[in-house]
């Protein structure tokens, strides 16, 4: 791999618990680390191309546990001396062992490996073209780098959980697990049952999730103290502050899709 590289991971974060707790299994690789909050589905990216001082981006969700640091290393070494610009898990398609059918084209941001060298000089926003068909926001960021640039489709499988990614490298080797739904992690239970029945169980699936990905690392797993948990709270409230207003400013674009796709 090129010497001086310049490697930075970013995490879009809602909820500073499950941060803390992915944050814990790659803070120690010795790169910086940035969180990145109140920022929309597709706005975080262009946020990671506004930092100049980074070549190469690993984006992993709060919710996305690195088991084996030396897998994602050999994978940033495969994608920068093969030209890519963008490793991913692939939406959809039948390969892609993710919880619902999207676009195969479009890698889910749960983890990439973005090549910012390539992306940010040839970037404008003017040129991103949003779909009627398009399941979230970020799908016109990925359909503009798929017809651009070369992308690294990574393989994967389900875990036993039933909802949790194993993804691996393009060898098979697994080294990151995506949990899924966690906008469910700190929401009463019976909340969860009001929005999504059956799906109550989804803090205690993701709690060993976490448990499990220490223990593959050989780590222990963080205990939170009371100052933590005062700024867990904290942190929630100022989210759900900002987080509520933006999503009421998405409705009428979210009416007006459903508009079209009915007529």
């Amino acid at each position: 791999m090129e010497q001086g590289l310049r490697i930075k991971f970013f995490t879009r974060s809602f909820d500073l618990r499950l941060y803390r707790y992915s944050k814990g299994l790659y803070e120690g690789l010795g790169f910086p680390v940035v969180r990145l909050t109140d920022c929309s589905a597709d706005g975080y990216f262009y946020r990671m191309l506004e930092e100049e001082d980074c070549d190469i981006a690993v984006n992993i969700d709060e919710d996305s546990f690195l088991t084996d640091p030396a897998v994602l290393m050999d994978l940033i070494r495969t994608v920068v001396e093969g030209g890519y610009a963008n490793a991913g898990c692939p939406d959809g398609g039948e390969a892609a062992a993710v919880p619902r059918g999207g676009d195969p084209r479009v890698t889910n941001p749960f983890f990439n490996v973005l090549d910012l060298r390539q992306i940010r000089p040839a970037f404008d926003r003017k040129q991103l073209v949003r779909r009627d068909d398009d399941l979230e926001p970020y799908y016109p960021f990925f359909h503009w780098m798929a017809d651009r640039f070369k992308t690294l489709y990574l393989p994967s499988e389900k875990h036993p959980d039933g909802f949790t990614t194993i993804l691996k490298d393009p060898s098979g080797r697994p080294f990151c697990q995506h949990s899924w739904l966690a906008r469910f992690y700190s929401m009463p239970s019976w909340i969860v049952s009001l929005n999504m029945p059956g799906f109550s169980n989804q803090k205690a699936r993701i709690d060993a999730l976490i448990s499990e990905s220490y223990r593959i690392r050989g780590m222990e797993r963080p205990v939170f103290g009371l100052g933590d948990r005062c700024a867990f709270l904290c942190n929630s409230v100022a989210r759900w502050a900002v987080k509520v207003p933006q999503r009421i400013s998405r409705w009428p674009y979210k009416l007006a899709r459903r508009f079209r796709r009915g007529n």
